[in-house]
C-alpha cells in the first residue's frame, strides 16, 4: 500500500486548507483511513479517521472545524480544514489500516499571520 499526501501549505489563522491522500496498492473500500498530526516536540496524535462504512471520529480539538471524507471508488481521503489556528500548526500524516499499519510521507501545515 502506497499513500502519497498532499495540500499542506502555509495559511493566516482562520483559513482553510483541504489535505489530499491519495492511496494505491492492496487497500479496499472497507479499510479505515485517517489523518494524524505531529507537533514539534509532541508525539504524532489522531485527528480524524473514516472507516469504510463512513464512520467518523475526531480529535476534540477540531471537532467542528475539520471534515474527513473518502472517496470510495478512488481510496483517496480528504482533510478539509477550516478555521484554522496556529496550534494546528504540524506535520499531518495520512494513515490506512490495510490490514497494517501504513503511512504516507506528510505534509505540512503552518497557520501563522
Amino acid at each position: 500500500v502506497q499513500l502519497q499526501a498532499s495540500g499542506g501549505g502555509l495559511v493566516q489563522p482562520g483559513g482553510s486548507l483541504r489535505l489530499s491522500c491519495a492511496a494505491s496498492g492492496r487497500i479496499f473500500r472497507y479499510n479505515t483511513m485517517g489523518w494524524y498530526r505531529q507537533a514539534p516536540g509532541k508525539q504524532r496524535e489522531l485527528v480524524a479517521v473514516i472507516t469504510g462504512g463512513g464512520t467518523t471520529n475526531y480529535a476534540d480539538s477540531v471537532k467542528g472545524r475539520f471534515t474527513i471524507s473518502r472517496v470510495g471508488a478512488k481510496n483517496t481521503v480528504y482533510l478539509q480544514m477550516n478555521s484554522l489556528k496556529p496550534e494546528d500548526t504540524a506535520v499531518y500524516y495520512c494513515h490506512a489500516m490495510a490490514p497494517f499499519d501504513y503511512w504516507g510521507q506528510g505534509t505540512q501545515v503552518t497557520v501563522s499571520s
